[in-house]
Parts: C-alpha cells; sequence; structure tokens
C-alpha cells in the first residue's frame, strides 16, 4: 500500500477546507457581492445578505481562513475583498463567470 507524502496530506486538507468553505450558500454569495462589486463594508453585506452580525462573522471567518477574502480596517468599519487568485484556483470556469463576468 502506498502511503500518502506529508505535502500531499497538506494540500489536500488545504483543498478540503476550501470546498467546505464553497458549500454554503451564504458564503457563495458573499463570494459573489465581494467579486462583482469590490471593496465592500461590513455593514452593507449585513444588509444585503439579512444575516445576523454573529451569522455573518462566522461565515467571514471561514472565507478568511482559506484566504478567498481579504479584510481591511477603516477607521471602526471593516471592509471586505475577494482574492479572485485563490477563488479562481478551486472554481471551474464555468462557475467562475458568476464570480467574475466579462
Amino acid at each position: 500500500m502506498i502511503k500518502p507524502l506529508d505535502v500531499c496530506d497538506t494540500t489536500l486538507l488545504d483543498y478540503e477546507k476550501k470546498f467546505k468553505a464553497l458549500s454554503d450558500r451564504n458564503r457563495l454569495y458573499i463570494m459573489r457581492i465581494l467579486s462583482t462589486e469590490g471593496k465592500t463594508c461590513v455593514c452593507d453585506l449585513s444588509g444585503l445578505l439579512e444575516l445576523t452580525q454573529s451569522k455573518l462573522s462566522y461565515h467571514l471567518k471561514i472565507l478568511l481562513d482559506v484566504n478567498f477574502i481579504s479584510v481591511e480596517r477603516v477607521g471602526k468599519w471593516n471592509y471586505y475583498s475577494a482574492n479572485p487568485t485563490e477563488i479562481k484556483k478551486v472554481l471551474s470556469p464555468d462557475l467562475c463567470c458568476l464570480f467574475y463576468p466579462e
């Protein structure tokens, strides 16, 4: 029996986390908003998604942990942006068009 390499295990674990992050409609919607609208204030995301602050924070944390999005603090507000390089690594061309329409 072939034993997987440690590097392979790490890579597989990274992709497992990324695909889990994609397995929720709210997180997909967050990524679509950030990909199409650009940098967006957390206050605007809350209104668009109709989520409580705690639920929105939960989803944003998951997306941050897999590097699909980034955050920048401006004054008292956090602004989130999509990371297209990471997103395009895991999405097919068909699905990418939802996030990056031409």
